[in-house]
C-alpha cells in the first residue's frame, strides 16, 4: 500500500538497503510510553507498572510495551503518569537539553508529547509555551498539559509569524517539530500513505522554511534550535536545514552524539548542501525499533548579554491584587496544607489562573492556558479545577481518599458516579489512585459527590 513514487524515490536513495527498509514496513509499528517523572520517579513507576515494560535506548524515561497492553484505558493515564508516545518521537526533545529557570518554545507542539518532555526537564522552573496552529489541535495540546500536570507552560494558538512579531530574541531554546509529509508514519498511519503525494512535500517544505525563519527572529544569541520531523523525504529533512543555513548564516549545525542505530545526515541527497550536514540524524525503522524520523541541533552565534524583553507585548504581566482572589487564599487555607507553586495571579472574568513567573505581557495573543488552572469563582466560594487537582500531591491536601487501581471505585468515580465512605470530614478532599491524584471529590454526610470533569469521564 506504500505509494509507488515514494518507494522509487528511496529505493534510488538508499540502493542495497532498500529492501531491508521496504520489508520493515510489514512489521507491527512499536508501542511506547513515557514516565512522566514531574509525578513519579521511573523506579516508583517500575514498581506499581501493570505492564511489561522494556527501555527505549535513546529516551530516559522511554519504556516500550507489549503490543497486548492497554496504557491507555489504566486509571494511571487519568493520573498523567506516563505519556503514550511513539519511541521515536521521543527522540527531538532531549537534544534540546532544556533546564530549569530557561525560556523554551515549542513552536509545533500538538499534540504535547514533545512539550511535556521538555517540562520533566525543566522541573516546573522557568517559561515554557506550548504553540499549535491549529485551533482543535491546540485544545487537545492543553488538556494533554493538563493531565500531565504541568505548571509552568502557557498554551498559545497562534501562527509562528504573530509570535515572532512578539518575542524576537526572547528564547533560551526552541524545538520545531515541524508539519512533514508524514512518511516516517506510514507504518504507523495508513492514512498518512494513502494521502501522500510528491506536491504535499514541497509544500510542506516551503511551510517548514517560514516556520524556521519566524524561530530563528525569536531565538537569543548563543540560543538552541532542535529541527525534526516524522519524514524521510530529503527536501524536508537535510533540504530544509540547508536552505535555513543559507538563509541564516549565524546559525550553525552543532556536533552532538548520536545514539546508537541513528543515522548520519545525507548530504548526497540534496543539491547545494552545507558543510557538515552528516552531523544532523536520521532515525530509519530497518536500523532502530521505531518509526521514521529526523533531526537537527543548531546554534546561533553570539552570547545573551541580559534580560530580552518581549518586543510586542509590553514587557511582563504583572497579576491581579489579592483583593481579586480573596476566595481562593479561603479555600487555600481551608483546604490546602501547602501551596507549593509560585507564580503572578492572573483572572479572566471567573476563571483564575497561575502563570509562570515572569511570564510575557499576552495581550494581543490567542492564549488557551496562561499558566495553571486554578479553578472558577462561583458566588462567595471557590470551585477548584481539575488541572490543579492533577498539579497536587495528596500530602498538600488536608483530606484525601486513595483508591487501589483494580478497585471498582476508581471506576466509578472515573466514570462519573458518587462514591459512599464510612466516615471522614466533610469538605473538598483529593480522589486518589495508589498515591497519585486523579481529581476533586467533595465529601458530605459518607458520600463523595463527583468533580471528575464530565467530557473525560468513562462510559
Amino acid at each position: 500500500m506504500l505509494p509507488k513514487e515514494f518507494l522509487k524515490r528511496m529505493q534510488s536513495l538508499l540502493g542495497e538497503e532498500f529492501p531491508a527498509f521496504e520489508l520493515s514496513f510489514e512489521g507491527e509499528p512499536y508501542k511506547a510510553l513515557r514516565i512522566n517523572t514531574e509525578k513519579i520517579s521511573v523506579e516508583d513507576f517500575l514498581r506499581i507498572s501493570p505492564f511489561s515494560l522494556k527501555r527505549v535506548p535513546w529516551a530516559e524515561n522511554g519504556f516500550y510495551y507489549e503490543a497486548g497492553g492497554q496504557p491507555g484505558r489504566h486509571p494511571f493515564h487519568e493520573a498523567g503518569l506516563y505519556y503514550i508516545q511513539e519511541p521515536s518521537a521521543m527522540a527531538p526533545a532531549p537534544f534540546l537539553e532544556a533546564a530549569p529557570g530557561e525560556r523554551i518554545l515549542d513552536l509545533c507542539a500538538a499534540p504535547g508529547g514533545k512539550s511535556t518532555q521538555l517540562a520533566a526537564g525543566m522541573r516546573g522552573e522557568g517559561l515554557l509555551i506550548a504553540n499549535e496552529i491549529h485551533p482543535a489541535r491546540a485544545k487537545i495540546l492543553s488538556e494533554n498539559v493538563e493531565r500531565m500536570g504541568l505548571t509552568n507552560t502557557v498554551v498559545t494558538n497562534e501562527t509562528p509569524g504573530k509570535l515572532a512579531e512578539t518575542f524576537s530574541g526572547y528564547f533560551d531554546k526552541i524545538l520545531v517539530d515541524a508539519p512533514c509529509s508524514g512518511e516516517g508514519m506510514f507504518r504507523k498511519n495508513e492514512e498518512a500513505a494513502w494521502e501522500w503525494n510528491p506536491e504535499n512535500v514541497q509544500l510542506c517544505a516551503k511551510r517548514q522554511d517560514e516556520i524556521l525563519d519566524a524561530a530563528a527572529k525569536m531565538l537569543r544569541p548563543g540560543g538552541r534550535l532542535v529541527y525534526s520531523t516524522c519524514t524521510f523525504a530529503p527536501e524536508e529533512d537535510e533540504g530544509s536545514v540547508s536552505r535555513f543555513l543559507h538563509r541564516h548564516p549565524t546559525f550553525y549545525i552543532q556536533h552532538v552524539k548520536k545514539p546508537e542505530g541513528f543515522l548520519a545526515g545525507h548530504p548526497d541527497w540534496i543539491t547545494d548542501p552545507v558543510p557538515h550536514l552528516e552531523e544532523t540524524m536520521r532515525l530509519m525503522p530497518h536500523k532502530i525499533a521505531g518509526e521514521g524520523h529526523y533531526l537537527a541541533v543548531l546554534k546561533k552565534e553570539g552570547e545573551s548579554t541580559g534580560s530580552f524583553l518581549c518586543s510586542g507585548a509590553g514587557g511582563e504581566e504583572r497579576g491581579v491584587p489579592q483583593k481579586e482572589y480573596r476566595d481562593f487564599t479561603v479555600f487555600c487555607e481551608e483546604n490546602l496544607k501547602d501551596f507549593p507553586f509560585k507564580g503572578i495571579y492572573l483572572r479572566f472574568g471567573e476563571q483564575l489562573y497561575l502563570g509562570p513567573t515572569g511570564m510575557p505581557a499576552i495581550k494581543g495573543l490567542k492564549v488557551l492556558r496562561p499558566g495553571l488552572h486554578l479553578g472558577t469563582f462561583k458566588k462567595n466560594r471557590f470551585e477548584p479545577s481539575h488541572a490543579l487537582a492533577l498539579a497536587l500531591k495528596p500530602k498538600q491536601v488536608y483530606r484525601n481518599i486513595n483508591l487501589s487501581a483494580q478497585s471498582r471505585d476508581v471506576a466509578r468515580y472515573l466514570s462519573g458516579q458518587t462514591l459512599t465512605l464510612q466516615d471522614g470530614e466533610n469538605g473538598w478532599c483529593l480522589v486518589c489512585v495508589e498515591g497519585y491524584s486523579l481529581g476533586w471529590g467533595k465529601f458530605s454526610g459518607g458520600i463523595v459527590k463527583n468533580h471528575y470533569p464530565k467530557g473525560l469521564r468513562k462510559g
